[in-house]
């Protein structure tokens, strides 16, 4: 079943660079809500090393249709990583309000 609405996971380094990418994603039309949630700590390997870092987790709500190039990029362009995390998940079902809404405010990139 292919979900007509995702959620999708990124991280920033700070709170600066999480409200620069959620207000771009916002404004631009591309997500209609991006919660943030800091701190988070994360565990990765990076360039051979395990590394921690404190990041902030961002999640923003959108249509399938509209996680591509366009996306990936505003979130690119205001990320200071090399590689940032941006990974989009289904929604398989919600409150059908809430997925009206994003719909709604999503519009003026209708597919």
């Amino acid at each position: 079943m292919k979900s007509e609405y995702v959620a999708i996971l990124m991280t920033a380094p700070s709170a600066d660079v999480a409200a620069q990418i959620s207000e771009s994603l916002v404004k631009s039309g591309l997500a209609a809500c991006v919660s943030s949630i800091s701190p988070i700590q994360s565990l990765f390997t990076w360039q051979g090393q395990v590394n921690r870092a404190e990041e902030v987790l961002l999640i923003a709500k959108t249509r399938a249709d509209l996680f591509g190039e366009e996306f990936i990029s505003t979130v690119k362009s205001a990320h200071p990583y090399d590689v940032p995390e941006i990974i989009a998940l289904p929604i398989i079902g919600g409150s059908q309000d809430y997925l009206d809404w994003i719909r709604e405010v999503t519009k003026k990139y209708a597919s």
